[in-house]
């Protein structure tokens, strides 16, 4: 065991909510997460009833932007406009979808209200934070935005660096939203990531029952697991095989959500401890009936990983202890 890393997953702060509680935003049709009361608020897009999806207008995006400007706060934005995809769209609309028979989400339901976004930002000179961006173009609009001097921010998941839609199989464990894209947009997920487009990595980890996840790519519930299994798979397959320094890794997983998002904790003395140690030497296989959460679907099973927790300490407790755990 050679390493301490502080880990701060952003999908904790990734949720929508029905109800306004910032009384600077009560009149904005957005929701906000995390601490209401502190700097540490986060607008998110209110969801349609039973629908996920993004802000619809510009004239409503633009006046939360305003509203989140004058609160010294923070837009993080589910990027997806729902009139590009047909009823039933469960995979991404590439070669998998078509020799399947199944309705297809392209991929500017994504990059264009990126796009969009990102003028409105030019606009108002919001902070503005991209959720788990999934395609080439969106990537590039970034990192053209990011060289204009805009106040933009993005993430990316370990399977959207990790799998493409070559690697489907018919299994609600393969079905998330965004969905697995190209290889060339995998690809460019990876070059951001390394260049700087792309800040930070987290889960979207979304826990559904066995019974929501066992009925296909067509009808399963949209989402799969991620925090147990997103530190070992990127260290194996991104810092062992030398595409990354594990340095960026720790700070794209850990370090950048806190500067962006103005997390409390730290490794220095005195931070707020928020710590998880994993032992880089151990090795095992991924095995979802050995998970903690209570969703075990993962298109990630049966890999290969190094990289085991011992230890997770949140404040002044240990939440999770394996270090006296015989192998």
């Amino acid at each position: 065991m050679d390493r301490v890393i502080f880990h701060c997953d952003l999908n904790c702060f990734y949720a929508s909510v029905e109800l306004l509680s910032h009384p600077e935003l009560r009149e904005v049709p957005v929701a906000v997460a995390g601490d209401p009361a502190s700097r540490h608020g986060i607008i998110l897009a209110k969801n349609e009833p039973a629908k996920q999806c993004g802000v619809k207008t510009a004239e409503t995006m633009r006046e939360a932007m305003k509203k989140c400007k004058a609160a010294d706060s923070i837009i993080a934005a589910h990027c997806e406009d729902m009139s590009w995809i047909p009823a039933g769209g469960a995979i991404h609309d590439g070669a998998f979808a078509k020799a399947h028979g199944i309705p297809g989400i392209p991929s500017e339901s994504e990059w264009k209200p990126i796009e969009r976004d990102i003028a409105l930002c030019r606009e108002t000179g919001c902070r503005y934070h991209v959720c788990h961006v999934s395609t080439k173009e969106s990537v590039a609009l970034i990192r053209q935005a990011k060289a204009e001097g805009i106040n933009i921010t993005c993430e990316t998941g370990p399977h959207y660096l990790l799998l493409c839609q070559d690697d489907l199989q018919d299994l609600g464990r393969f079905k998330m939203n965004p969905p697995l894209r190209n290889k060339d947009d995998q690809e460019a997920l990876l070059a951001g990531l390394l260049d700087g487009t792309i800040d930070m990595i987290a889960t979207d980890h979304a826990p559904h029952s066995a019974e929501e996840k066992a009925k296909g790519l067509r009808r399963s519930a949209m989402g799969v697991v991620g925090i147990e299994t997103a530190f070992p798979l990127l260290y194996t397959y991104l810092v062992e095989t030398g595409k990354m320094p594990l340095e960026m890794l720790i700070d794209r997983m850990a370090d950048a959500p806190r500067r962006r998002f103005r997390i409390d904790g730290g490794m220095q003395v005195g931070d707020k401890a928020a710590v998880t140690v994993f032992d880089l030497h151990a090795q095992e296989k991924i095995d979802p009936n050995t998970f903690l959460s209570k969703g075990h679907a993962t298109p990630f099973e049966g890999w290969e990983v190094h990289a085991v927790c011992r230890l997770t300490v949140c404040g002044d407790k240990i939440a999770y202890n394996a270090l006296s755990r015989k192998e």
